[in-house]
């Protein structure tokens, strides 16, 4: 694509239109400095966003059909920018697997993407966890399945991250039932000796039992994310009923390094919970400003208590920290001006409103200032 004339514009849109060959346009859009919430609009749950290279990854599944998308945007506020996305994993038909993909996380180990991720075959007693592993570097591009993701018990499990700590090891923490009943979801934790094999029995190292983890039955503690401080390891989960308008956020933190012991792991909470407009928030991930000065918490919320698993839209704002530990704060009013993360560029490059699929500018669309 070449760079056309710096007077080459687009009509009432504060953008440069630069022409190559036949036409085709690519559009520097300006952007304003600050954003407001949600980010991606309803329905959105469950986000996981990690940043490489100059690039946000939003990971996510399919509206509508089983499957696993992948976003990329240089601006976390545009993440829900469909154009970026693209479908990297569809499941064959009639599989254990096939059905009722939750939560999909995208992780970058060693030189390889993987992509870990919940289904069952219809029946949600059957929900186990899976990964995928990237044929290359590109994580937009072609995966492998690598099966199933368990310890020994084979046992209920969803929503499964990796606490990879070097030469200390790497390590599955997940949600999962302790038996073979839907009676509540505990975090358990277990060694790994590479990034699709678990080398080593499960340990609980969280199970709900304050009244702010034990709204609506069964009890959850499910969605555990990783956040590392100095020597603190933050394990960030969500408590309560996913359904309900009190699910929110507790945080377990680790200081001896002793991940695999239970008692290592001291609980708080709620650490983010309901506000105005903000009901259910929950399922967080955590990314930083593209300048690496900033921390930030992408979330899903409802925009009223009664709203329901489809009201929920995924939502971002900036957090800071007392000491070792992170403080959310409050969940910020949708609608609210927020400065874009520090570091974020300018100016967008993407395709206008109106292009055909090959980005073609109709002709009426642009004019030439001579």
């Amino acid at each position: 694509m070449n760079e056309g004339s710096p007077d080459s514009t687009i009509k009432a849109t504060p953008a440069k239109v630069c022409l190559g060959t036949f036409g085709l346009a690519t559009v520097l859009f300006f952007q304003s400095a600050t954003f407001t919430n949600p980010i991606v609009p309803a329905p959105a749950a469950d986000p996981w966003v990690t940043f490489k290279d100059g690039f946000y990854y939003y990971c996510r599944t399919s509206p509508g059909t089983p499957g696993i998308i992948v976003g990329k945007s240089r601006d976390l506020t545009r993440i829900g920018d469909q154009d970026t996305w693209r479908t990297v994993y569809r499941p064959p038909s009639g599989t254990a697997y096939s059905r009722e993909i939750w939560a999909p996380e995208l992780h970058f180990l060693g030189n390889r993407w993987f992509i870990y991720f919940a289904a069952d075959d219809g029946k949600n007693e059957n929900h186990r966890m899976y990964v995928l592993e990237s044929e290359g570097t590109d994580p937009q591009g072609s995966y492998l399945f690598r099966g199933k993701i368990t310890d020994s018990t084979d046992k209920w499990a969803i929503d499964g991250t990796v606490l990879d700590l070097g030469f200390r090891g790497m390590f599955f923490i997940w949600s999962g039932w302790e038996g073979d009943t839907n009676v509540r979801q505990n975090l358990y934790i277990a060694p790994m000796s590479d990034p699709v094999t678990i080398c080593g029995p499960r340990v609980m190292i969280s199970t709900p039992t304050e009244p702010w983890e034990t709204v609506g039955r069964p009890h959850v503690n499910e969605g555990p994310e990783i956040l590392r401080r100095g020597d603190a390891i933050h394990i960030v989960y969500s408590a309560s009923g996913s359904w309900t308008q009190d699910y929110c956020l507790g945080l377990l933190t680790c200081i001896d390094g002793q991940v695999m012991r239970p008692e290592s792991w001291k609980k708080q909470g709620p650490v983010f919970s309901k506000g105005p407009e903000a009901c259910g928030v929950g399922h967080a991930s955590f990314t930083r400003s593209p300048d690496g000065t900033e921390d930030w918490i992408v979330y899903h919320a409802m925009h009223r208590p009664d709203g329901g698993w489809g009201n929920r839209s995924v939502r971002a704002q900036r957090f800071t920290w007392k000491g070792l530990y992170p403080d959310f704060g409050r969940p910020v009013v949708p609608g609210t001006a927020l400065p874009r993360p520090s570091g974020t560029p300018a100016w967008e490059r993407r395709r206008p409103a109106g292009t055909g699929a090959a980005g073609i500018l109709p002709a009426s669309a642009i004019t030439i200032h001579q």
